[in-house]
């Protein structure tokens, strides 16, 4: 049996592990940095969604939340909303929040991706999410453009 590829992602902010939780639950400030609200209640076992910021309604992708240790580990499944009742089909993204004096580690597991084409999309992805993430939390808004659209090379 082959293992599936995964993604680490380490990023060190200046912020608290509070406000870095509320970041990654409120979907009002996931809308601002990701350009996605990510909608839910975030208590193990309910769904989750990703849904576009531009009022479309349009999830691109759900899950459910595995654990929710508030303010420091969150685990969720992901999949292609077509996907959902496909649990073999799902990764997994677990968000490990760690204080330190006046600063966070925040270390971000992608997991059980299908192939190294789905790492390759979120080894792209993963870091620019999370540096528009530090923006905000450091500056009270995100970078100037979205990370995402800058060119590959």
């Amino acid at each position: 049996m082959t293992e599936q590829p995964g993604f680490v992602y380490v990023i060190y902010i200046a912020s608290t592990p509070e406000s870095l939780w509320e970041a990654l639950t409120d979907a009002d400030l996931t809308a601002v940095y990701w350009g996605h609200r990510n909608v839910s209640d975030w208590r193990p076992g309910s769904r989750w969604e990703h849904v576009r910021a531009d009022g479309s309604g349009v999830a691109d992708a759900v899950g459910r939340v595995v654990e929710s240790e508030p303010p420091a580990r969150l685990v969720s499944t992901w999949a292609a909303p077509g996907e959902e009742g496909r649990e073999d089909r799902h990764s997994r993204v677990t968000f490990e929040i760690r204080p330190y004096e006046d600063i966070v580690r925040l270390t971000v597991t992608h997991d059980g991706l299908g192939d190294e084409r789905e790492r390759s999309a979120v080894a792209s992805g993963w870091p620019a999410v999370l540096s528009n993430l530090k923006s905000l939390l450091e500056t009270g808004r995100p970078l100037p453009q979205e990370p995402w659209r800058v060119p590959a090379g």
